[in-house]
């Protein structure tokens, strides 16, 4: 396939780009600056709302994983705008650009976040389920409604609800591996919180799953089939890293430290399952917590 992907230099663009080439699809990214690689690259420029239209008529599927990090610094007003405009703007311009194609892709894939639930408890959530209430969920929505106009346009659409993703390059886990190697690390505020997450290569081929798979359109939770609590996670972290895990972090001095950001993305529980992907025969490699960490730590 001819795709066209953004987010290319993010944690899973950086993956996919290789993967996807490997599986033999021919990849052009579509990127905020200058383009090059040798007329593999796209610029475009989503605040100035700027995309050539003429430049996709090519393409047989688009993938939209770019926006900022929601955990690139503390929330403020003015930060928490940006994050939603940076979701919104761009995949609002990049459907409706697509949309105006005298040829469209066949399929837009559109990442978005199990944040869509908000804080939901013991509550299982497989794609039925009704958004939550808060800044996530707000901008879940708005993220997902920016597709409508490729939808309406007869192109097949999958919003992907993306967990926690587990790479040692990046991410969350990443940020945790230092307090954890030191003996540091510990729950969470009451560990009861559920955590869902994925490795990063079940993300990969799960994004070439729904690319080749018709069937699959709407939201499409991408998720481990097994979330677990903090305190779980917590525990098995430090056993594969071979680390005490004895040092919580109350949930006031989350709080403390990272602000309304603690409670929406550390202290919130999400029990998300992802029961389309399953019922289509996605098969993930690392299903369970301790399988993913030995992968992706090299343990």
């Amino acid at each position: 396939m001819r795709i066209l992907l953004t987010g290319s230099s993010g944690l899973i663009g950086s993956e996919l780009v290789p993967f996807l080439r490997g599986a033999g699809h021919s990849v052009t990214r579509l990127v905020r600056r200058p383009a090059h690689e040798g007329g593999k690259e796209l610029a475009w420029d989503p605040a100035e709302r700027k995309l050539d239209p003429a430049a996709l008529e090519a393409f047989d599927a688009v993938i939209h994983l770019g926006g900022v990090n929601i955990a690139e610094r503390r929330w403020s007003t003015e930060f928490k705008q940006q994050f939603l405009e940076s979701r919104v703007e761009s995949t609002s311009l990049l459907a409706s650009t697509l949309a105006g194609l005298r040829h469209p892709p066949q399929v837009l894939i559109c990442a978005s976040a199990v944040g869509f639930y908000g804080d939901r408890g013991e509550e299982t959530l497989d794609e039925q389920a009704p958004p939550g209430t808060g800044f996530l969920p707000s901008v879940c929505r708005a993220w997902e409604g920016a597709t409508q106009a490729a939808a309406d346009k007869g192109i097949r659409v999958a919003n992907l609800r993306i967990g926690v993703v587990l790479s040692a390059a990046g991410g969350a886990l990443a940020k945790m591996l230092t307090p954890f190697k030191l003996g540091l690390g510990g729950r969470i505020g009451s560990g009861r919180q559920y955590m869902s997450w994925i490795a990063l290569d079940d993300v990969v081929e799960a994004i070439h799953h729904v690319l080749l798979n018709d069937e699959l359109s709407g939201p499409v939770n991408t998720t481990s089939p097994n979330p677990i609590t903090n305190a779980e996670f917590t525990q098995t972290l430090g056993r594969v890293l071979g680390r005490p895990t004895l040092f919580p972090v109350p949930a006031f001095a989350a709080r403390l430290a990272f602000g309304e950001m603690a409670d929406a993305l550390l202290l919130s529980s999400e029990r998300v399952v992802p029961a389309k992907l399953t019922q289509s025969g996605f098969v993930f490699r690392f299903p369970e917590l301790i399988l993913a960490l030995r992968h992706v730590l090299g343990k």
